[in-house]
């Protein structure tokens, strides 16, 4: 047991909630910290919470796979009798699309490796399984204000592969809440509504943080989860000198549209990636659908002050998320009203996320999360728990990269693929899919 050793996790969204918790069980006394007045209020809250296992490599797709089983398994992974204050795991399946980009390509053989269940669907049975699609094939994405947006299309879709045991989470700040019940349980401390405006060290040694410039609270390790902040957090420590992948906000956006007159979309929808048009969308209560994407890689928007952007729908990114997805659901009605949400992602330049120590000592990162992580929560957090604890007890994680197997997989997953000390890798999608 390790109750003499004090944690202060920095962001208290799905990830720093997670490893608060799997700290705690392993008898470390933490505190999670956050700036806003509740946790999971931050990138969290605004998740589109899809729940799937399409990733561009063997690793992402492995972590993934395992985070599924969290979410299977949520009522007793929090350790809660109380089903009514509970995030629900909607099992509705996972399609993606067989766009030109191929990158169901690259899943395909993974869930083979892996053993992951699937089912090809040629384009016909795509609209069987799904008659409110179209199966025209759109590519490559264009916007709305092109000529050949409004074109009619003559392609017709390969199919799709679909992923029968993937879906989403109804709540995903609920999700958040329901593991800081599960952490304060069993001793775990929580300090919101306050920033971490300094990190505390000597030059080999974190020594604790700053709150809002005025209260010191000392520790033996510091765990920066702090979402589009990551970058400043990780200034405030002097991490960066050895990191060969750093991260940045960016400002993204994710609109709602009621399904169309006469299809429950909760019954009949699915979590759908769909690269052939350049969105992703999923059911959502109320008989709405959320819808992603639309941005090209030249773009994006990139955020230097995390407290200072515009939180406003963008009308032209409104059309075109929701145009793109009348294309592919030709009953949907456009709605006068614009409906969304506008939040920050931190990603890193592969979008594979930092899982990992750094170069001062008892100072851990679990950054790069935003945009797809917050399905491997988790299992992130069992990652982070036993890569500090192996860290802590003298493992040089640096020269000997920590393989941990999953709890429910069996597994091996390698934290050495999430290091600080990685080359970008090309491998991955370069984007939001991971």
């Amino acid at each position: 047991m390790n109750t003499n050793k004090k944690v202060l996790i920095i962001g208290a969204g799905i990830i720093g909630c997670a490893i608060t918790f799997e700290l705690q069980k392993k008898g470390y006394t933490v505190t999670c910290i956050d700036k806003h007045q509740k946790v999971g209020w931050g990138s969290t809250s605004n998740s589109t919470a899809i729940i799937r296992t399409c990733y561009s490599t063997v690793e992402g797709v492995s972590l993934a796979y395992e985070g599924t089983f969290y979410w299977k398994n949520w009522q007793k992974y929090v350790q809660t009798n109380n089903t009514s204050n509970l995030a629900q795991y909607v099992e509705c399946g996972m399609t993606q699309i067989m766009a030109p980009d191929n990158h169901w390509k690259k899943v395909l053989p993974i869930y083979d490796q892996l053993g992951i269940e699937y089912q090809l669907f040629d384009s016909k049975e795509l609209i069987s399984k799904f008659p409110f699609m179209s199966p025209s094939s759109y590519w490559p994405p264009s916007l709305p204000s092109e000529d050949n947006f409004w074109e009619e299309s003559t392609q017709i879709l390969p199919g799709a592969m679909y992923a029968p045991n993937e879906g989403y989470v109804t709540d995903p700040q609920l999700a958040a809440e329901n593991l800081q019940e599960a952490s304060e349980k069993i001793g775990a401390k929580f300090i919101l509504g306050q920033s971490v405006t300094d990190i505390i060290k000597d030059q080999k040694q974190v020594l604790g943080i700053t709150l809002d410039n005025t209260q010191n609270i000392l520790a033996d390790i510091v765990i920066n989860a702090s979402g589009p902040y990551s970058f400043i957090i990780n200034d405030m420590a002097g991490v960066k000198s050895d990191m060969r992948v750093s991260t940045k906000p960016l400002r993204e956006e994710v609109h709602c549209v009621p399904a169309p007159p006469g299809i429950d979309i909760q019954k009949l929808g699915s979590s759908t990636s769909d690269n052939d048009n350049g969105i992703y969308f999923r059911p959502e209560s109320g008989n709405m659908i959320l819808v992603g994407g639309g941005k090209s890689p030249d773009d994006k928007e990139w955020i230097e002050d995390p407290n200072s952007f515009n939180r406003n729908i963008t009308e032209s990114l409104w059309k075109t998320q929701v145009y793109r997805l009348a294309k592919r659901i030709p009953e949907l009605q456009i709605p006068n009203e614009k409906i969304g949400v506008v939040d920050l992602y931190d990603v890193t330049e592969d979008w594979i996320p930092i899982y990992d120590r750094s170069e001062l000592d008892g100072f851990y990162m679990a950054i790069g999360t935003s945009g797809n992580q917050f399905k491997n929560a988790g299992a992130v957090g069992y990652l982070m728990a036993n890569l500090v604890d192996k860290c802590e007890h003298g493992y040089n994680h640096d020269e000997n990269p920590l393989t941990i197997k999953g709890k429910f997989t069996n597994l091996e997953l390698n934290l050495g693929f999430y290091s600080r000390l990685r080359n970008i890798n090309k491998k991955s999608s370069m984007s939001v899919l991971g």
